[in-house]
């Protein structure tokens, strides 16, 4: 079995009378990628900022390598941070800026240049050494940071949302960066972001948060496939909640069979009432005869019904999972 490399029990965080986060326990194993998931609000950064050590709980006790840090601040504790905006030192070059946390631990300066140079070279930016931030794209910006993290060798390496400032197509890029970085430096990292897709590229594990509390917590094919919530089942990915005797189910659109002949079991006739072409797939809203809710079915890209069509609904109960 792993060994638990940090740990959080019964963690409470308040500011005034707002419950930020309600006390959680957490176990984050060594070498791991673990992700805090949630919308805005739920308690995500705050619980990444007590392991940091840049907010104390008011209650419960934070361990880092079996070391109880509850009370220790930032700089007590063996973890690197890369935040949302870069944190980059404007008037350093980009290599004093990779080289700054060597050489605060003491690191003899051509040593921690030499270091610094490495680590600039595994996030892909040899020969930018001499050049300022204000001359790098954001996504350069970001390499830097996560580079200025990295070589100090931290026991922990925590990044808060570090690609929200990024477009679309750099964050997916970045995506991959930041989990052959990990795969690479077998560097136990917890990261935050409100983005489904990005937690579920890059996580061995995920959290789900809602409201200060922990949701689910488990390998990302099991929260899609396995919620047990609601809230989860709705956050990760998109879903259709169906009662049945009471109880409320979680029917994933690409479960769900559509086609223009009634299929041999479980088959219910409906019409299409709207539909979305994405590119790799069609979304429809497809209203159940005699029902007044809609269900969404994803298909191929190449399985096209005109709106007002009457189609069949073929549903495998066993896609059903039951949620809270």
């Amino acid at each position: 079995m792993a060994d638990v490399d940090v740990r959080l029990v019964d963690v409470t965080k308040r500011f005034g009378d707002q419950v930020a986060v309600d006390g959680i326990t957490l176990d984050v194993t060594d070498g791991e990628f673990f992700t805090l998931l949630g919308p805005s609000g739920c308690g995500k950064t705050t619980t990444l900022r007590m392991i940091a050590g840049l907010e104390l709980p008011n209650e419960g006790r934070i361990l880092i390598a079996g070391r109880d840090v509850t009370r220790l601040g930032a700089s007590e504790r063996d973890v690197s941070m890369v935040f949302q905006s870069y944190a980059l030192f404007p008037h350093m070059s980009v290599l004093e800026n990779v080289a700054y946390g060597l050489r605060r631990s003491g690191l003899a300066k051509p040593e921690a240049e030499k270091r610094a140079q490495e680590g600039l070279e595994q996030v892909g930016l040899k020969g930018y050494s001499a050049r300022q931030p204000s001359e790098l794209s954001g996504g350069q910006q970001q390499r830097v940071a996560l580079a200025r993290a990295i070589v100090v060798e931290p026991e922990v390496l925590l990044l808060d949302e570090p690609l929200s400032n990024l477009d679309a197509n750099l964050r997916e890029e970045m995506r991959f960066e930041i989990r052959r970085l990990h795969d690479e430096f077998k560097i136990t990292t917890v990261y935050v972001t409100h983005d489904q897709g990005e937690a579920m590229v890059t996580s061995d594990r995920i959290v789900v948060m809602n409201k200060g509390r922990v949701e689910q917590v488990d390998a990302p094919q099991q929260l899609y496939a396995q919620p047990r919530s609601r809230f989860v089942a709705g956050f990760i990915g998109r879903t259709n909640f169906v009662e049945r005797d009471g109880k409320t189910y979680s029917l994933r659109p690409h479960s769900i069979g559509l086609s223009a002949a009634r299929p041999a079991s479980h088959g219910v006739e409906a019409e299409i009432v709207d539909r979305a072409y994405l590119g790799e797939h069609w979304d429809y809203q497809v209203k159940p005869l005699g029902e007044a809710k809609p269900l969404r079915v994803s298909t191929g890209p190449n399985t096209v019904y005109a709106l007002g069509s009457r189609v069949w609904l073929e549903i495998d109960p066993a896609a059903m999972v039951r949620v809270e």
